[in-house]
């Protein structure tokens, strides 16, 4: 199966190398990366990746949409949020990190799902769109075909969580120990999240 991970500029390193670490151990997966051009794309931490242009066919499999500070222009750019809507409807599944969510929850795609995102940049993500129910105590939040994850590093516990759902927990814990990884399983309960130090607030926020 196809994991086609799209980058941006600006996009965050972490986002897109820590879950393709996990998932390149799994011989069942093919690891691509698009832009809209092709051609080098330079990340935050102005790490430079060679990428593919997107074309016009359909791409199935597994979409992964990295975060970062490039997500913050991107949500208002149209053209690519269509993109990412047509990408998204055609695959299999489709994994965010970070901000990423917010990309994909521009599209609509997201509208009366559970989603979360990076606590320090929940606010504006919940913006983009109030019609996404926000789960801000999660680490990751499945909904469907839908996997969104916290920041950063989460997106490492995100898919070693979809490897569990799609393999198994033993395959994803192997995964994790051959990485020296210490995996966050609980998929609920993010250490980052501020409703986390509060047991009697509500972890999901609708808005």
């Amino acid at each position: 199966m196809d994991v086609n991970i799209i980058l941006f500029p600006d996009f965050e390193t972490l986002d897109v190398f820590g879950p393709v670490e996990m998932l390149g151990h799994l011989e069942e997966y093919l690891l691509n990366f698009l832009s809209i051009k092709g051609g080098l794309i330079k990340s935050r931490q102005n790490l430079e990746v060679m990428t593919k242009p997107i074309d016009t066919k359909n791409y199935s499999g597994i979409l992964l949409i990295p975060g970062g500070q490039g997500t913050r222009t991107l949500v208002e750019d149209l053209g690519f949020i269509e993109l990412i809507k047509q990408l998204a409807q055609s695959s299999d599944y489709c994994l965010t990190v970070c901000t990423g969510s917010a990309l994909l929850a521009k599209t609509g795609l997201l509208n009366g799902k559970k989603a979360t995102s990076n606590k320090k940049a929940f606010s504006w993500v919940e913006s983009v769109n109030s019609q996404v129910k926000w789960v801000s105590a999660a680490r990751w939040v499945v909904d469907g075909i839908y996997y969104t994850s916290s920041g950063v590093s989460a997106g490492m516990d995100m898919t070693l969580g979809f490897i569990a759902d799609r393999f198994s927990t033993e395959k994803a814990r192997e995964i994790a120990d051959s990485t020296e990884y210490q995996w966050s399983e609980d998929k609920d309960k993010d250490p980052f999240s501020k409703n986390n130090e509060n047991s009697n607030k509500t972890p999901v926020k609708s808005v």
